[in-house]
């Protein structure tokens, strides 16, 4: 491949460069040197990482490994590749930080869950490795084995819960077979609502699986019992599922940022219909996210309006952060026209290889980004990569992705209207949806790339996912090739603002108890309702808390909200006190509610004391009504005794008898 350390160069010049032929094996020796000096060292070979590690030893400084072969170098245009390449070393020096770890344990204790003698021949190849049951769901009949190594029992699972090492089954139509049986199985009398509990699941059934989104499920295997071959591996795949593993735990969770809930009234619910796990529950004002069951999708972390939820591997700021370094290389590399390609590493990056080695190889203004699930990327990393200079983006996906990708859909479809919106016309930002390498080039040197922003922005921020997306869009709003102000935005975006009938408002306030990020509020001194547009997430509590149903959300995003100042929705004189003169309500509200019982209930005739003790502060309304005596019970109209049965019983034999 060709090497153009020229554009290396002009992306780090302050870098010592060094090119080479063969640097694993013959000049191995050069590599050593480089280590003398003890500098940061980024080598572009990934082939010999373990080598070059080795030959390190334990070094303070770090040294980062790039495979700018596959990349860059092997491509029909690896000629042009020298900005990319700059890039690629750049992103490798980025830094990512540790993320938590969760826990999971499995002493081995497998239920095999089939249908007829596969089952039982599956659970004698874990016989002597794991502690086994086999479940048997409406079988034909079974020969009784000689021996019995493991139990075998009969029943349909109903429902499952748990995840490796904490499965919970509950079992209908369940019996124990009979020791007894003699050419068939025979099962004792059978119950329902059974209880089992396991550490891992073989499902050998060929049915509907037992959990949501499947494959994502640790500690549940499942494969067709007619291919000999996928229930060979699932075995064997099981046979290692014993002792302690270390999960990533995905989403960092902040359950006071949390907009679901107020009062048992819903409000947001954008990550409970996106989780394909199911891994996600409402718990009280909020939800609860069980990092066991959590297979690390993001698409709660991406969707999340207020940042409660936020990806940990890694998070959204140190994403930005890669992303900037590489378009800045590039660009100083002396490249145009960038196309991020943000992949997977299970998927995305053996099909980057494979057109490598067997076609055409990336072009060269395709920048690979590899994340931990594509599905993962927010608003805030497409915004920054076009602030960044990016001139598209394109997500690669698998041809049928393992789970519902709908919230990254909707997350390029915001990322589209905004651009759109700033000037930045054309397909910018799309999937890629293959599992050919032949289908992945078509669609890379098939796009037309359109014009990027002129001056790129060079931010550089840290922070919480909506603190990111926050500046990320102001940045790109001051470099578009045609800001405006407003841009009107599809239902379900994190930005908007609030309608608000003002002949139908109360001033009650209730909405101002239900924002959970101070986007509404009162002031203390008068009855006064203000709106602050650049807090509001659109979380819709406001609106469904409102008694008067006079709230209604708008979608939008005002580049003005974040200095604008708060904006008074509706303000009414107050009502004061008739004994103290202190402020105490609204004064329409308590005119009205006067007007309605003045002479119009028993309890408030005309020209009567306990008219004024309507128009009073509390203090005032209970002082009154201890110093006068007060006493709701005088002049109560008779009311007519309660009828029971018998009264009703009585008037029907008399109307009988008449």
């Amino acid at each position: 491949m060709s090497l153009d350390s020229a554009a290396v160069r002009r992306a780090y010049p302050d870098a010592e460069i060094s090119t080479f032929c063969h640097m694993c094996r013959t000049e191995v020796e050069r590599f050593r040197d480089a280590l003398q000096d003890g500098a940061a060292l980024t080598v572009g070979c990934a082939q010999e990482a373990p080598l070059f590690s080795e030959l390190a030893g334990e070094r303070d400084a770090p040294i980062s490994f790039v495979n700018v072969r596959e990349t860059a170098g092997w491509s029909t245009q690896g000629a042009k590749a020298g900005p990319k390449t700059a890039a690629l070393l750049a992103l490798a020096t980025e830094p990512a930080p540790d993320f938590p770890l969760v826990s999971l344990s499995s002493e081995g204790v497998i239920l095999i869950y089939g249908r007829d003698e596969r089952a039982i021949e599956a659970g004698n190849l874990l016989a002597d490795q794991l502690d086994v049951t086999v479940l048997v769901s409406q079988p034909e009949p079974l020969e009784p084995p000689g021996v019995t190594t493991f139990p075998i029992v009969k029943g349909t699972i109903r429902a499952a819960t748990g995840h490796l090492g904490a499965f919970e089954l509950t079992v209908d139509d369940y019996a124990l077979a009979r020791p007894s049986s003699r050419d068939k199985l025979i099962f004792e009398p059978p119950r329902d609502g059974a209880v089992s509990r396991c550490d891992l699941i073989l499902d050998l059934t060929g049915g509907v699986p037992l959990f949501p989104a499947h494959d994502l499920r640790d500690g549940y295997l499942r494969a067709d019992p007619k291919d000999p071959a996928a229930v060979l591996r699932a075995v064997l795949k099981a046979r290692d599922l014993v002792g302690s593993f270390d999960k990533p735990r995905y989403i960092d969770f902040h359950a006071e940022l949390c907009a679901h809930s107020r009062s048992n009234i819903v409000g947001c619910h954008r990550c409970l219909d996106l989780c394909p796990t199911s891994a996600i529950t409402p718990d009280g004002d909020h939800v609860a996210i069980n990092a066991e069951i959590c297979a690390g999708c993001g698409q709660c972390a991406a969707a999340c309006p207020t940042g409660a939820a936020s990806y940990a591997l890694p998070p959204a700021d140190v994403l930005v952060h890669k992303l900037r370094a590489m378009l800045m290389a590039y660009q100083k590399g002396g490249g145009a026209d960038a196309i991020v390609l943000l992949h997977d590493g299970e998927h995305g990056t053996p099909l980057i290889e494979a057109l490598a080695r067997h076609g055409e190889g990336l072009p060269a203004n395709v920048l690979p980004l590899g994340v931990n699930e594509v599905t993962q990327v927010g608003l805030e990393a497409i915004v920054a990569a076009f602030a960044y200079g990016a001139a598209g983006l394109r997500l690669l996906l698998r041809a049928k992705p393992r789970h519902a990708t709908v919230g990254l859909g909707k997350t390029t479809a915001l990322a589209e209207t905004i651009l759109a919106g700033l000037g930045l016309h054309g397909l910018r930002v799309s999937t890629i949806e293959t599992d050919d390498p032949d289908a992945l080039g078509a669609a890379l040197y098939g796009i037309t790339p359109a014009a990027a922003v002129q001056h790129p922005a060079s931010f550089r921020t840290v922070g919480r996912t909506r603190d990111v997306l926050r500046f990320a869009l102001r940045e790109l709003h001051r470099v578009a090739p045609a800001p405006v102000d407003v841009i009107a935005l599809p239902d379900g975006a994190p930005f908007g603002t609030l309608e608000v009938d003002v002949e139908g408002c109360t001033l009650c306030l209730s909405c101002v108890s239900a924002c959970p990020t101070g986007a509404l509020y009162d002031d203390p001194e008068r009855p006064v309702l203000r709106f602050t547009e650049d807090a509001c997430v659109q979380c819709g509590l406001c609106q469904a808390t409102c008694p008067e149903k006079v709230i209604k959300l708008v979608p939008q995003i005002d580049f003005r909200a974040a200095t604008a100042p708060a904006r008074t929705l509706k303000e009414e004189e107050p009502a004061l006190c008739v004994r103290c003169h202190k402020p105490f309500g609204v004064k329409s509200t308590i005119d009205r509610v006067a007007a309605k019982l003045e002479g119009r209930h028993w309890m408030y005739p005309n020209a009567n004391k306990r008219v004024d003790a309507i128009r009073m502060c509390a203090d005032c309304r209970v002082i009154t009504m201890s110093e006068d005596g007060f006493n709701p019970f005088v002049d109560v109209p008779e009311r007519p005794a309660p009828r029971a049965t018998d009264d009703y019983l009585r008037e029907r034999d008399q109307e009988a008898k008449s």
